[in-house]
């Protein structure tokens, strides 16, 4: 796994990026977001914000492993920084929350900032540090390596289901992998393909609807996702799966 990215405290130890940090009872936006990368994410055990660099000025890889909503969470934050979000999918419906959400543009059709994508090689729009790029593979728990990062500011987001054997590659070359709940099998096949003690692990299978585990190198860090009352507006009260 690569090693960078990087969780940040409300100190900004561990930091890849400038962040800016906030407490959970001033995020009133849809999608509360620090300096151009630094996102707030949730809080840790102790009630402290944690913030994760998802947009940098390297190329990213991201695996979400769980349900939809965490993804999307996550689209609506990078939207709220004015990254593009490419989102390639095999199910256009379920990702059309979002789309409504970046509103329209001054001609009265849906924005371009947000477009759904069929899962085929494509273009893709150039990023910049004023307009990094959100790619979002929605394609089921093997996905095919049709928009692999490879600018700076962009970030390829893979969205898995579940584990599966002949995702390790996907994974283990993840600079930031986000895990919720996982039954005994899934969390068994995380410990082999990411090494980890059977107390991590074991973690894994006793996560809450609203906790994720991130993980990168040297890093594994116990969060609470918070979910403020405009996204919950968008996408409903959080939950493990969709």
């Amino acid at each position: 796994m690569s090693s960078s990215s990087r969780l940040v405290d409300s100190r900004g130890r561990g930091a890849v990026a400038p962040e800016f940090l906030v407490s959970p009872n001033m995020l009133d936006l849809v999608s509360p977001s620090g300096d151009r990368g630094g996102m707030m994410l949730g809080q840790g055990t102790k009630g402290e914000p944690l913030s994760v660099s998802v947009l940098r000025p390297t190329p990213t890889r991201m695996v979400v492993v769980g349900g939809l909503y965490l993804a999307r969470q996550i689209a609506l934050r990078a939207m709220a920084t004015g990254a593009w979000i490419i989102i390639a999918t095999g199910r256009p419906q379920a990702w059309q929350p979002v789309v409504r959400a970046a509103g329209q543009g001054p001609d009265g059709r849906p924005s371009q900032l947000v477009q759904l994508r069929r899962l085929s090689p494509a273009d893709l729009p150039r990023p910049t540090e004023d307009m990094p790029l959100l790619v979002i593979h929605d394609g089921g728990h093997v996905p095919q390596e049709l928009f692999p990062p490879r600018a700076p500011w962009q970030t390829t987001m893979y969205v898995l289901p579940y584990l599966h054997p002949q995702a390790s590659s996907t994974a283990n070359n993840a600079d930031l992998v986000l895990l919720q709940r996982l039954p005994m099998g899934q969390a068994q096949l995380a410990g082999q393909m990411w090494r980890l003690r059977p107390q991590m692990f074991q973690q894994l299978t006793q996560l809450k609807d609203d906790q994720v585990i991130a993980m990168g190198q040297d890093m594994w860090a116990h969060l609470r996702l918070y979910t403020t009352p405009a996204e919950q507006q968008i996408l409903g009260a959080v939950r493990r799966g969709d």
